[in-house]
């Protein structure tokens, strides 16, 4: 299905960036419609940075082009940058400055009115959790930095934020505070371009997810549609306390159209089977409602696998992630 011109937030057309022999980015092109989550999803290196500062207008491109907003990266460089938020990789802060001063001086930088700046800034600082605080900058933890340079990414809605590794570094329960303030963007017509290595981040958040390796996309699609096209089989594994009940849910699962496999294992002398089924959760409340266990009594121990987008990258790359 085609795509309307004026639904495109960005059009990026075999854009590449080369550093003498190292092709960071080697001719992504990609379509971002207005208002969605669009991620990045690749390893430290693959050419995340390199692509968002160039459709930031930070970087020259070596070759091809991007419209950002309907303006080129080449010829639009001052229309883009009023529009767009960036909350960059590397921390970005005055740290001789408080909090609230590093937000209220970008909003005067997007010509904002004092009082309206003052007022929005003490509004996202209380949303991530910093308000009040007297110190300079330069004294706030690690995680209260990231968040701190998020909010300066948002103080005057831009049209477009290109959010670049977020949580990196956050704590995990300042992690979870920074994904529940992106999916409120997500309901304020906002496009999110999100830079990531996280897998559970690009699952739980996007609508679409590309996947970048040696500066190539080798995939793209909503995170169902990599993970069914991609990934690995879900995993369903059941120990019995008596081999004839685990006979009994073998001869069961063999009608059950969406179970691709199963398998018998040796689990700590436990009379084990591993069942590989397509469709996640879905598929696996339906496998249990078939009534496919007819004794559950007989059940020792039960394990559930879920297919992840760790599991495509393996598959497209042959190594994970963090490798």
């Amino acid at each position: 299905m085609s795509v309307s011109k004026d639904s495109i937030a960005i059009e990026i057309k075999d854009l590449k960036k080369h550093f003498k022999e190292v092709k960071a980015v080697d001719g992504v092109s990609l379509k971002i419609k207005k208002g969605e989550l669009f991620s990045i999803l690749g390893p430290n290196g693959a050419g995340k940075t390199t692509l968002v500062r160039m459709l930031t207008t930070v970087l020259t491109p070596t070759a091809g082009d991007a419209n950002v907003n309907g303006h080129s990266i080449l010829s639009g460089k001052n229309e883009i940058v009023k529009k767009i938020g960036v909350c960059p990789q590397v921390i970005t802060i005055y740290d001789v400055l408080r909090a609230e001063e590093n937000v209220e001086f970008v909003a005067a930088m997007h010509g904002m009115p004092r009082k309206e700046a003052k007022e929005k800034t003490r509004k996202l600082l209380e949303d991530f959790g910093i308000a009040g605080r007297k110190d300079w900058s330069k004294n706030f933890s690690g995680g209260m930095q990231r968040r701190l340079n998020l909010t300066m990414a948002l103080i005057f809605e831009p049209e477009i934020l290109f959010l670049d590794e977020p949580t990196a570094g956050l704590d995990p329960q300042a992690r979870r505070l920074v994904w529940d303030f992106i999916r409120d963007l997500k309901n304020k017509d906002i496009t999110i371009i999100l830079m990531t290595h996280d897998m559970v981040e690009a699952d739980s958040l996007s609508d679409h997810v590309a996947i970048i390796d040696h500066g190539k996309i080798i995939a793209q699609g909503t995170p169902t549609e990599l993970k069914e096209r991609y990934g690995s089989d879900n995993a369903l594994e059941i120990s019995f306390l008596e081999q004839d009940d685990l006979e009994v849910v073998k001869s069961n699962i063999k009608n059950i159209s969406f179970v691709a496999n199963w398998s018998e294992i040796l689990r700590k002398d436990r009379k084990t089977l591993l069942i590989a089924f397509k469709g996640g959760l879905k598929n696996l409340v339906k496998l249990l409602q078939q009534g496919f266990i007819n004794n559950i009594d007989e059940v020792e121990n039960m394990k559930f696998r879920q297919n992840s987008l760790e599991d495509v990258f393996l598959n497209l790359t042959g190594r994970r992630l963090r490798d």
